[in-house]
């Protein structure tokens, strides 16, 4: 599971675009499976495949799938109650499974068994069935690009000794189809943003310069993880 790239995002964004009708939902499930690999579902009759786990949940009802990326101190998409949010938490990820008047709660764990098996084994808890507090997509875009600035003029100020380039893997928005374009436009940039988090580099810095880059790049965090999350639920404002 690349950290560029949560497993739960692209549950949540290919879920979405099945139960929009944009895929179908083999193509779905092939998606998150090409990703990180099998995918199984935590029930309590046994583990099962996560393509017949979500076809059991559109038979319930299910509506939608929600993203959470949440760290210590900003539960971002989590909604309770405690044991979800510490599973989620603790993970750094979560999909909520929306199905009318109550919400499953969905949290991925690498699964390796012997040598060559590798997945991720879905625990499923249950979630209060209540929307998380987000910005709209517009906004989320506004506080990025601000975000964005702020950091960046902060980073200008710091001046540390060169160190060399260090290449930017390039990644794309992770959005399936039937999403608007704006937030494809939005996922792309904090996808890009994401990359460029993970490649900062602190060496030869001082304590002060330390304290001001991590400050702003804490700022940019978040305003990445809550595009990324508002982003994710774009399509069902289509449906």
């Amino acid at each position: 599971m690349h950290p560029d790239s949560p497993i739960s995002a692209t549950l949540v964004c290919w879920g979405n675009a099945w139960l929009a009708g944009q895929v179908g939902l083999d193509e779905a499930a092939d998606r998150v499976e090409r990703q990180a690999g099998p995918q199984l579902v935590a029930a309590e009759s046994g583990d099962l495949p996560l393509r017949g786990f979500l076809a059991d949940l559109r038979i319930e009802g299910m509506k939608s799938l929600r993203l959470a990326l949440p760290v210590p101190g900003d539960p971002l998409g989590l909604t309770g109650p405690p044991p979800f949010n510490s599973a989620a938490i603790e993970a750094g990820q979560a999909a909520t499974a929306v199905l009318g008047d109550r919400c499953l709660g969905l949290v991925p764990v690498k699964d390796h068994r012997g040598s060559s098996y590798a997945g991720v084994r879905w625990s499923v808890l249950e979630a209060r069935a209540v929307a998380p507090d987000l910005p709209s997509l517009a906004e989320a875009e506004h506080e990025l690009t601000r975000a964005m600035r702020v950091a960046t003029d902060a980073m200008l100020g710091v001046e540390g000794p060169a160190q060399g380039h260090r290449q930017l893997r390039v990644v794309d928005d992770g959005l399936a189809p039937g999403y608007p374009a704006r937030a494809h436009r939005v996922a792309a940039l904090a996808a890009r943003l994401s990359a460029v988090l993970r490649i900062a580099d602190e060496r030869g810095l001082t304590s002060g310069q330390l304290a001001v880059r991590a400050e702003a790049l804490r700022e940019l965090d978040r305003a990445v993880r809550r595009a990324r999350v508002v982003a994710h639920h774009a399509i069902t404002e289509l449906v």
